[in-house]
């Protein structure tokens, strides 16, 4: 073993998880506000944002691809090199719409093709960067490190959360109030993102261990067999997935519990930049967003916001826990509720207290957090067995598939009925929410999952222990 593989996890370990976080969300969340910013219609800029989910979507494809191509800590530094490049280029190519189009809300998504194919290839480094990283981040620990520091990997990648849209977006709200030029604003933004990169990408350079079992799978010489062996690890992950017990109402958890959030997710910040009047395309005048400026929200979002996010998702994950995934289900699935309600009374109260707006993103932050501990939980647990790694990269692509489909209407679908119809008909698919927790609850004994999956050892039949034969009761 080298001396470096020797560097202690707190060294790279949290550097590792925020530099994780940071191309996520400039990709899914950074973008929206850029666009929304902008000027960009809101039927353009969620349908176009959406489309930068398909990475994610499709990342189990070339999964094993970084299993047998150089090593994962090869791809880790490729990858975070790469997106400081793309970065760097679209902090100089980003276009410069006129301040007419902009605030008339007319700038075609046409003028920004380049920095949209910018976004994809960052949307790509970024998902294979997440293959890598988790896959060397249990290369590199024991198994009692890898439990240690589970929470500390969690605890920056939603650092990285508060960074990137809290921080990140107040930076470019404080340059715009004293510049007024939006455009600048974002370029200097992504332009301390570039340069984040860069310096996160020479710490890992020297200071990310080598360990020795990071190494490429042994795979036949040939360059025929390589592929065929490739081929045929690929097809066994998807074919045995697709064969466990229960998948289809699995795969219907997945895509429909969070539906509600899947139509709030890519307007949820335009409501909350654009003015308080909205003219419909038939002319009506109708109540619009809050027209609150961008280091507002980057503050609000980056401070109260994330706060509650992160006290639910420790209080859900304490909750869950102590009384099991079954018991965890209907108490979650009401908590993620709470943003639609949250969105449906801000559109139409059209608060102008910061106090009240604010404690309204503190319900939706936490019951975001709380809710969504349930689905993790249900997507650790329908993939243990023998392709756990690849089975649960199925389920974060069925997971980025329940944001894309209702993504790809939201913005269409606000356009023709306004912000309030339009949190309303987001709070009424809460009822899928609801019909598909049942089923899985109804279900849940028959899947032979366990409360705490480290506890199965890989290849072994699940077997419930007594406490999980008595929680399934």
């Amino acid at each position: 073993m080298s001396p470096s593989s020797k560097i202690s996890p707190w060294v790279w370990v949290p550097t590792l998880y925020f530099t994780e976080g940071i191309p996520y969300f400039l990709v899914n969340s950074i973008s929206v506000m850029l666009f929304a910013k902008m000027g960009v219609p809101n039927d353009q800029l969620a349908f176009f944002t959406t489309l930068l989910y398909f990475p994610w979507f499709l990342k189990g494809l070339w999964s094993p691809f970084v299993d047998v191509l150089r090593t994962k800590r090869w791809w880790i530094i490729c990858m975070q090199a790469l997106l400081t490049i793309l970065c760097i280029l679209l902090t100089i190519s980003l276009p410069h719409p006129s301040a007419e189009m902009i605030a008339a809300k007319e700038t075609s998504v046409g003028i920004f093709r380049f920095t949209l194919i910018l976004f994809i290839i960052a949307a790509f480094a970024s998902a294979t960067h997440d293959i890598a990283a988790d896959g060397f981040y249990m290369l590199a620990h024991d198994s009692k490190s890898q439990a240690a520091f589970v929470g500390i990997r969690s605890t920056f990648y939603r650092i990285a959360t508060i960074f990137s849209q809290g921080v990140l977006v107040y930076i470019a709200g404080v340059i715009e109030n004293r510049t007024g030029d939006i455009p600048f604003s974002w370029q200097v933004t992504l332009g301390a993102t570039s340069i984040i990169l860069l310096l996160v990408t020479i710490y890992h350079s020297f200071f990310l261990p080598r360990p020795a079992e990071d190494k490429p799978r042994a795979l036949p010489a040939s360059g025929e067999g390589r592929g065929r062996t490739i081929w045929r690890e690929l097809c066994e992950s998807f074919s045995t997935f697709f064969t466990k017990p229960g998948v289809w109402l699995a795969i219907g958890f997945m895509l429909l519990y969070r539906l509600s959030e899947g139509f709030l997710v890519k307007l949820s910040l335009p409501f909350l930049v654009d003015s308080r009047t909205e003219t419909m395309r038939d002319g009506q005048i109708l109540g619009g967003g809050l027209a609150l400026n961008t280091d507002t929200v980057g503050l609000l979002y980056g401070t109260i916001g994330m706060i509650c996010l992160l006290l639910g998702g420790i209080l859900g994950g304490i909750y869950i826990s102590r009384h099991g995934l079954k018991r965890s289900l209907w108490l979650m699935a009401a908590a993620l509720t709470l943003p639609s309600f949250v969105y449906c009374y801000l559109s139409m109260a059209q608060p102008e207290s910061l106090w009240i707006i604010g404690t309204a993103i503190s319900f939706e932050q936490f019951g975001y957090g709380f809710g969504f501990t349930a689905y993790m939980m249900y997507m650790m647990y329908f993939s243990e067995g023998e392709y756990k790694t690849s089975h649960y990269a199925i389920c974060t692509a069925f997971m980025a598939l329940s944001m894309m489909i209702p993504g790809f209407v939201a913005g269409a679908l606000e356009l023709a009925v306004g912000y309030s119809a339009f949190f309303w008909i987001a709070n009424a698919c809460s009822i899928t929410t609801f019909a598909i927790t049942y089923f899985v609850y109804k279900n849940l004994s028959s899947q032979g999952l366990h409360e705490c999956p480290s506890d199965i050892q890989p290849g072994a039949a699940p077997q419930p222990s007594k406490e999980e034969k008595r929680d399934l009761k």
